[in-house]
């Protein structure tokens, strides 16, 4: 028996890798003999960078870059095990979690570590990139990054210093000095949101609050993303306003397209490909995957569905065991999954189960796979 273990991070209590653990642990106490093979997964977001080294026996390479603030940490980008692809995770330069909750601040944040981290994948000699855009603590309309490529951002011939905050002043945008070896580099951002770069569903007024925006706030954001949009359109030719997807991480999939010839692609298709997922689904008896919730949002794009379409394809039953699953949503997760367990048993509550949820997650395997005897 083959069975193919691919979860997803249940937020907040399990990363991806963790969660694989526990699903097999169970798995294979009721079947020792069994072939398991681990491929946890991802989404662009938080935790890309991890599971492609991992699933694809890739290397870490850890770099000095500015924190959102300015200040300089170390980060890490990772190289796959083709030897040829380097992961940038903007996370691990401009993410929330990089601050603290009273140093969050949109306005003044900015997106020049994830610059450097690419530039130093540059530097190192790699022309094929894989940027996962999830969990940004910026707002910049990924200016930042574009400084720290060589993009010169002015004001009345003045060299500005780009943040959420700057956007507005920009008359000028230099591009003389952007490296040129972007030119040849095959850019592909992985990406779970749809929100275009302004307005209401952009990505100020959606996503801002999270990053610490108040009211005001998100308004100013937006009109500086608008002004950085127009300034790119005269720049470049490129309409980033309505373009769907340009809002993700702040705007900054917006920047990468127009001025890095990036391609915006489903986070989900992209680590699938990137780890070769299909052919490990050869001869696969079934895969259990899962995530902290299972919902409708699943089925609008999330990792799950992206295993879910490429086992329909394979014939593979997918067996999902999630920390909850949305019951309204059950009949139409059904048609695409075989089955669906929660570790919500409506007898414990959040809190436990988040703080359980290793051993829980363990223990439903369990009982799953022993229906399967």
């Amino acid at each position: 028996m083959k069975i193919v273990i691919a979860p997803d991070a249940f937020k907040g209590s399990l990363h991806a890798e963790e969660a694989a653990d526990a699903i097999s642990s169970g798995v294979q106490k009721v079947y020792p003999c069994a072939e398991v093979v681990r491929l946890p997964v991802a989404d662009g977001g938080e935790g890309t960078l991890a599971v492609l080294v991992s699933a694809t026996g890739g290397t870490l390479r850890t770099v000095s870059v500015l924190d959102p603030l300015g200040r300089t940490i170390d980060a890490s980008f990772g190289v796959l095990g083709d030897g040829q692809t380097a992961v940038i995770e903007m996370a691990q330069a401009s993410g929330l979690l990089l601050l603290e909750g009273h140093e969050l601040d949109p306005m003044k944040a900015s997106t020049f570590g994830t610059g450097q981290l690419i530039r130093h994948a540059l530097d190192a000699g790699y022309r094929k990139m894989i940027i996962g855009l999830g969990g940004s603590a910026t707002n910049d309309g990924g200016a930042g990054l574009l400084e720290a490529l060589g993009v010169r951002f002015l004001a009345d011939g003045q060299l500005l210093q780009m943040n959420g905050e700057i956007l507005p002043f920009i008359n000028e945008i230099d591009v003389s000095q952007l490296d040129q070896r972007l030119l040849e580099t095959d850019i592909h951002i992985a990406s779970d949101v749809e929100n275009p770069f302004v307005g209401e569903q952009g990505a100020s007024c959606i996503f801002g609050p999270q990053k610490g925006a108040d009211a005001e706030m998100v308004l100013r954001l937006d009109e500086g993303l608008r002004h950085l949009a127009d300034e790119t359109e005269r720049q470049t030719g490129v309409r980033l306003h309505e373009l769907r997807g340009a809002g993700a991480a702040g705007g900054s999939a917006g920047a990468l397209i127009a001025y890095c010839g990036a391609h915006l692609e489903s986070g989900i298709d992209v680590v699938l490909e990137a780890m070769d997922f299909v052919t490990h689904l050869s001869s696969a008896d079934f895969i259990v995957t899962g995530e902290g919730k299972t919902d409708r949002q699943t089925l609008a794009g999330k990792a799950l569905m992206g295993i879910a379409k490429l086992a329909k394809v394979e014939s593979v039953p997918v067996i999902v065991i999630s920390g909850t699953i949305e019951e309204a949503a059950r009949e139409e997760l059904l048609e695409w999954f075989s089955e669906l367990h929660s570790l919500d048993d409506g007898k414990r509550s959040l809190a436990e189960l988040m703080a359980r949820a290793a051993e829980l997650l363990e223990n439903k395997a369990l009982t799953v796979m022993q229906t399967k005897k």
